[in-house]
């Protein structure tokens, strides 16, 4: 179940209640006719619970962007998103101690935000440290002891980690000093984890791409 219309971009919201699809199909085609600040409230909860659509969600939020700035040149619902995400950034700590599925599944929204949105074809500066914050947080020794974290910071710097450095190139070397001492100090680490971590370490040594060779090695053992 799918949303949208013959060439235009579609979006998966079968997980969402009737009402809120409602919301949603009316904010992408006449965003005047809805409260642009409940919208971005419905994604951004939703995105909590649901880590599929925390991944996509990102095309969505742009789309109704662009549908606001054409139909009345103005940023409503940017407004509201990124005062949401601000309020549960700011929390971040008792979300992650709440539900850590959560909290992975912000840090995964957070980014994808981070990947759709652009101010003159450049991403948004707000949300550069915001999101390096997360991931540091995410390559602490706690977190790495976690797979479900090692993966989450394993998959954002693979979407957002060249951008990310050309932000700020200084901490992009620092976020990578810890996840190298995590790496070499594997207290607590799961072999996966420690694979994952090395992938990522020769992902961004290699201009954050992953060689023939790399794929190969890495992925094949994943599969074992």
């Amino acid at each position: 179940m799918v949303m949208g219309e013959p060439g235009r971009e579609e979006y998966r919201i079968q997980s969402f209640d009737a009402e809120s699809q409602q919301l949603l199909k009316t904010a992408l085609k006449d965003p005047g006719a809805v409260d642009l600040e409940k919208v971005a409230n419905v994604i951004v909860d939703h995105s909590l619970q649901d880590c599929v659509f925390s991944k996509e969600a990102g095309r969505m939020c742009y789309a109704i962007i662009q549908a606001e700035s054409k139909q009345a040149g103005q940023s409503v619902f940017r407004r509201g998103l990124l005062n949401r995400l601000q309020q549960e950034y700011q929390a971040r700590e008792q979300l992650r101690a709440r539900s850590l599925q959560g909290w992975v599944c912000y840090v995964t929204f957070i980014c994808n935000i981070f990947d759709y949105l652009r101010v003159n074809n450049m991403p948004m500066m707000a949300l550069v440290n915001p999101v390096y914050d997360c991931l540091f947080r995410l390559a602490q020794p706690d977190s790495l002891s976690k797979e479900e974290e090692v993966d989450c910071l394993v998959l954002q710097l693979h979407r957002v980690g060249e951008q990310l450095e050309k932000m700020n190139r200084q901490r992009m070397d620092e976020l990578f000093v810890l996840i190298r001492d995590g790496f070499l100090l594997p207290t607590g680490l799961s072999s996966l984890a420690q694979l994952l971590l090395l992938e990522t370490i020769e992902f961004r040594a290699a201009g954050w791409k992953t060689t023939p060779a790399a794929h190969k090695y890495y992925y094949s053992e994943l599969s074992d």
